[in-house]
């Protein structure tokens, strides 16, 4: 199938994939992070009259890999900024001069993440590599590395109040993820400068994160205890929630850094939230009047401001994400970088809301693409996103272009387990991974069918990491799809949980049953023990480096379908690791993923 245009190219969709990260302003100006597929390096990025240079030289790419997700990989301070580097994964200094960076660790068995600077003392998580994953919040000073916080699992998002007298962070136990379970704490300093014991202030079979203090030392966090992630804080002298829409305020915070609200004062403060999975930006001021902005937009993420300016990555259905500035008088946005045209808006195919019943009656959400210039029921490609605690958004994605450019409609599915919906349509994955989405999966493309807008006989799946096992779990256990893609899935939970690392060690658990108690869940579950039922076509894609789900894996599912006859394939790439990061690779695998599916069309059709 091919457009009747000129085409949209896979080279193109991965040169439109430039991203951003971490925004942070002062009063040296705006900061953030680009990546760019054509190198996949992470930059910092400096903007300061009306001007943008890289501050990043070459042989250096700033990206943490704490929890193998990274995030929180540099703050302002000291000189200029501090950042921890892709390749060692060690910290280092550098001026805003461009000069060259100097390091300020030099300890290979450390990973950092979530920087934070606060008058000469860099906070950090820290991840140390030994006979175990252990982890702490630290303070470096002048050569001296101070242990902050130790002994639990898991830590994330330290923050120091204003006057550096108030320390507050998240951490977490094992078998908790950070969305299921949390806990915010606080260390004050005491007469003598030295730091009290530490306090619980919430959790409360909770997820809590993000947490902030005010200009007047006044803590606060987002908290999802009312069944959405919302700001709370201490009200007169008692912890509790600030009005807020009925909405999360947050995604899953599989990364560190994340920064989608910001406290401005009592009962006060900036945020972006989710309604029917479209992201909003306001203030809400302490009156309760909500103060709306860039309604253009569709995502905010990384919110930042000065006096004069809100600033965010966001994106919408027509444009990628860009690095905006909003004029808080007038209201004006601005676009600093970023958001160039991918595609003339009347050929974008836009997203339209889906609400349809699946599994018991119950509802799932989904965003459905139409194809362009197609036959009336053309060809539909479910795409299943990762994590599986994660979410699809409104917003322009370069690869389902490539599909709809191509005469293919499809459904972004927001199956039950994803977030922006809140906790109780978070939670519904418990214990039902590979069912729950399966049945959301096959649902879409009945409800689509009913409405004529696709062919279900010619629907395809496709998904990565968590996505991919969905896929598989969907062709080894139903007959709705004529193909599917894997890209880098799972085919072997029990596989996955004896090699995945630490962030994930108990994720299974959760999502499935016990590994040894819930056996038979597992084994009925298993899309490489189930190869056998597969009979459509799947094409598989994998990074050799990939530490969550190993090569193995994908290897031995590839081997299965094949020793049954079933026409399959697999691509290897040197140097990626989980989630391709190479310009050449994403368009390689975009391409021979269409090619693949083209040619199970043709064979039909013939």
């Amino acid at each position: 199938m091919s457009s009747p245009v000129a085409e949209f190219s896979a080279a193109q969709a991965v040169a439109a994939g430039t991203d951003f990260a971490e925004l942070k302003a002062s009063d040296d100006g705006l900061f953030w992070v680009e990546f760019r597929p054509a190198d996949g390096a992470c930059r910092v990025w400096h903007w300061l009259y009306h001007q943008a240079r890289c501050l990043t030289p070459e042989g250096f790419s700033v990206r943490s890999r704490v929890y193998e997700y990274g995030g929180g990989s540099y703050c302002l301070g000291g000189d200029g900024l501090v950042f921890v580097n892709e390749n060692d994964q060690q910290l280092y200094t550098q001026a805003l001069d461009g000069s060259a960076p100097r390091a300020l660790s030099a300890d290979a068995a450390c990973r950092y993440g979530d920087v934070q600077w606060h008058d000469g003392l860099l906070l950090a998580v820290e991840e140390r590599h030994g006979a175990s994953v252990e982890h702490r919040l630290v303070a470096l000073a002048d050569g001296q590395r101070t242990v902050l916080a130790e002994g639990a699992d898991f830590y994330a998002a330290p923050t120091l109040s204003a006057d550096g007298q108030r320390l507050a962070w998240v951490e977490w136990d094992r078998p908790a993820q950070p969305w299921t379970v949390t806990r915010l704490m606080c260390r004050e300093r005491g007469a003598d400068g030295a730091w009290g014991a530490a306090r619980c202030i919430a959790g409360q079979d909770e997820s809590l994160q993000q947490p902030r203090f005010d200009a007047a030392g006044t803590l606060y966090c987002l908290s999802d205890r009312n069944g959405y992630w919302q700001p709370w804080g201490e009200v007169d002298g008692r912890w509790q929630a600030l009005p807020a829409a009925a909405a999360d305020h947050a995604g899953a915070p599989w990364q560190l850094g994340a920064s989608t609200w910001l406290p401005l004062g009592p009962a006060q403060y900036l945020a972006s939230w989710f309604e029917a999975g479209f992201g909003h930006l306001g203030v809400r001021k302490a009156c309760g009047e909500v103060e709306r902005f860039a309604s253009g937009y569709t995502r905010f993420r990384s919110l930042a401001m000065d006096d004069e300016q809100l600033y965010a990555i966001a994106a919408s259905p027509i444009s990628p994400p860009a690095v905006i500035a909003i004029d808080q008088r007038s209201h004006e946005v601005s676009i600093l970088a970023g958001g160039a045209e991918v595609l003339p808006a009347e050929r974008i195919s836009q997203p339209q809301p889906i609400c349809y019943a699946s599994g018991d009656g119950e509802q799932a959400h989904a965003f459905f693409y139409p194809a362009a210039n197609a036959k009336a029921r053309p060809p539909l490609v479910v795409f299943v996103h990762g994590g599986p605690t994660s979410a699809c958004s409104p917003v322009l994605d370069p690869r389902i272009q490539f599909w709809t450019q191509r005469g293919f409609a499809v459904a972004d599915l927001n199956y039950r387990g994803s977030t922006g919906y809140g906790r109780a349509y978070r939670q519904a994955l418990h214990l039902r991974w590979g069912e729950t989405d399966v049945e959301d999966a096959c649902a879409v493309v009945a409800h689509l069918a009913e409405r004529g807008l696709i062919d279900p006989q010619q629907a395809f799946i496709r998904g990565g990491s968590a996505g991919g096992y969905t896929t598989l779990c969907a062709l080894a256990l139903r007959d709705v799809f004529r193909a599917g893609a894997s890209l880098y899935g799972v085919s072997d939970p029990l596989a996955l949980a004896r090699a995945t690392h630490k962030f994930e060690g108990d994720y299974l658990d959760w999502l499935i049953g016990d590994p040894e108690q819930d056996i038979e869940r597992y084994q009925a579950r298993t899309p490489l023990l189930h190869a056998g039922r597969i009979k459509a076509p799947v094409i598989f894609f994998q990074g050799e480096l990939d530490a969550v789900v190993v090569p193995a894996q994908t290897r031995s599912m590839l081997e299965a379908l094949q020793a049954n006859g079933i026409e399959a394939e697999g691509h290897f790439y040197e140097g990626e690791r989980h989630g391709f990061r190479q310009a050449a690779n994403l368009a390689h695998a975009l391409e021979e993923e269409w090619k693949f599916y083209c040619r199970v069309l043709q064979r039909e059709s013939a």
